[in-house]
């Protein structure tokens, strides 16, 4: 069975958009994983088709009903119970990489938009909804958020990638940044590829790069390196930047 992603919102026509192409959209048609849209609307019960009202106490802008919203989310619960049901939110809890490899070694998930000023708290409440933050600023909807998520797993699916390994070094897999990259031509604006990197010496490229990663988070990221107890291990014999011949 594949992975099944099911979103609820009030612009079903901004899916799949860029999951459409690329890496995800061939997954997407090869039948790796399937996406549902479901439009919120349709659970409103005014002819009006009202999702939001006025916030309780005043203030600008409008709150989406928690009525309106619990019915599609019953709706989507009955037909995937095991699918978890996640909230897009600036509250909610951060998006991280172990949290996306958990996600998508499941069934799949089932992601609310959120639009407005936010949702009625009581649905919260009522329903077991997850709410996850991609991030410490606003967007005007869930959507966009939504696209980030769903991008993030895929990827990872059993197929997605050319190579299984693909992602296994990549940033934040091991609470590091990721080493740097070099690519032909040997020599560009005077500048050079690292020799260890043509050396052909499997064990001290693997030292290089774990030292690169090293370096690049504490130089970038030092929250990582406090947050992770450190580096993983103390850089490696002949790990050293062997590229004293590298012109700046």
């Amino acid at each position: 069975m594949s992975w099944a992603a099911t979103v609820l919102t009030l612009y079903p026509e901004m899916f799949p958009g860029p999951l459409g192409v690329s890496l995800a959209g061939r997954a997407l048609g090869q039948g790796i994983w399937s996406l549902e849209t479901v439009q919120i609307r349709d659970f409103a019960a005014d002819k009006h088709r009202s999702v939001d009202d006025t916030p309780a106490g005043g203030g600008a802008g409008m709150v989406m009903r928690a009525d309106v919203l619990a019915s599609a989310v019953d709706n989507v619960l009955a037909r995937r119970p095991d699918a978890p049901i996640l909230v897009m939110s600036p509250r909610g809890r951060p998006l991280t990489q172990g949290f996306v490899r958990e996600l998508s070694a499941g069934p799949g998930i089932s992601i609310l938009c959120g639009r407005f000023e936010g949702i009625d708290e009581r649905l919260f409440e009522a329903r077991p909804l997850v709410e996850v933050s991609i991030g410490d600023y606003i967007l005007s909807g869930g959507e966009m958020a939504a696209l980030t998520l769903l991008d993030a797993c895929v990827r990872l699916l059993p197929g997605v990638m050319g190579a299984a390994s693909s992602g296994e070094e990549e940033s934040f897999e091991s609470g590091l940044l990721e080493y740097p990259h070099y690519t032909r031509p040997y020599e560009w604006e005077g500048r050079t590829i690292p020799e260890v990197l043509r050396s052909g010496d499997h064990a001290k490229i693997s030292a290089w790069r774990q030292c690169r990663a090293e370096e690049e988070t504490r130089l970038r990221r030092p929250d990582l390196i406090a947050r992770h107890g450190g580096a993983r291990r103390p850089p490696p014999s002949g790990a050293q930047r062997e590229d004293e011949g590298q012109k700046k």
